[in-house]
């Protein structure tokens, strides 16, 4: 064998090493994801002194979006939480209608511990919360509307139980959310929406909130399964959002049955 065989036959046998060696350095990072996308449909109950003294009961229906993303190998977890709400309500008599309109964003970061023969991960950690949305009241027509606006940082923490039956895997999982302190949007007690944006008279309506005036959870027990070929989540959300600002109170409660499509998939960062 030539002197030229032999180098090309040892660079050959090099190859395979190599390019093994520029994939590991090209993949920066790997995450693992878990997306579920839900509708849930309960009840609702809606007061706002601004608007009315009266509370006004109907039904809601909501879409979520829950993703979570883990890196690989850490025991971190990011979760992003995207919802859209719409409630019809009517007061005692039945003259009365209000519409909500809601679009409500969560982030959280987690730290998680597994236990119990790796079958229980439990997390905790904080959480940014941030809402838009319009309480419209059909029957007004000094104040026919309410504008929702706040930004919240608070503590959330979740617990899922893994476990099989037969070779069928399921989960329980129970999540909850509470903000600490926060800023909202509110007019003062006689203040019209008028003076506020067209005159420009400012009266409080930024208003620091705290879990004594504004005392809030957001709370799910939930079971993913599987059915049909895919992974299913269905279960309980309770959302009761609440505040006493400016001599006016409000709140937003929700019961609500919630079902969706789990997925979980990869998703590799590669260097350039």
């Amino acid at each position: 064998m030539t002197i030229s065989n032999r180098l090309l036959f040892i660079c050959l046998l090099c190859l395979p090493s190599m390019a093994g060696m520029a994939q590991k350095d090209s993949i920066a990072s790997q995450w693992e994801v878990t997306n579920v996308r839900m509708l849930g449909l309960g009840g609702s109950e809606v007061l706002d002194t601004y608007l009315s003294p009266e509370k006004y009961k109907g039904s809601e229906i909501r879409y979520i979006s829950h993703t979570l993303r883990q890196r690989e190998d850490s025991k971190w977890l990011n979760y992003f939480i995207h919802e859209g709400n719409m409630s019809t309500n009517e007061d005692r008599s039945g003259d009365g209608t209000t519409l909500g309109f809601l679009y409500d964003f969560r982030y959280a970061r987690h730290r998680s511990w597994l236990t119990a023969g790796n079958r229980l991960l439990l997390e905790a950690g904080g959480m940014l919360n941030a809402g838009l949305g319009l309480l419209d009241n059909t029957r007004n027509s000094n104040n026919p509307a309410q504008v929702r606006c706040f930004l919240h940082v608070g503590a959330s923490g979740a617990a899922t139980y893994r476990f099989h039956l037969g070779s069928k895997a399921y989960a329980l999982r129970y999540e909850a959310m509470v903000p600490l302190i926060g800023l909202m949007f509110s007019p003062n007690y006689g203040q019209s929406y008028y003076e506020i944006f067209s005159r420009g008279d400012y009266d409080h309506n930024i208003v620091p909130t705290t879990p004594f005036s504004a005392p809030t959870l957001r709370h799910s027990l939930t079971a993913d399964f599987p059915l049909l070929g895919l992974r299913w989540r269905v279960g309980y959300l309770g959302d009761f959002q609440q505040a006493e600002v400016n001599n006016l109170k409000q709140h937003v409660y929700t019961h609500a049955l919630v079902i969706g499509i789990v997925r979980h998939f990869n998703i590799t960062h590669i260097k350039p």
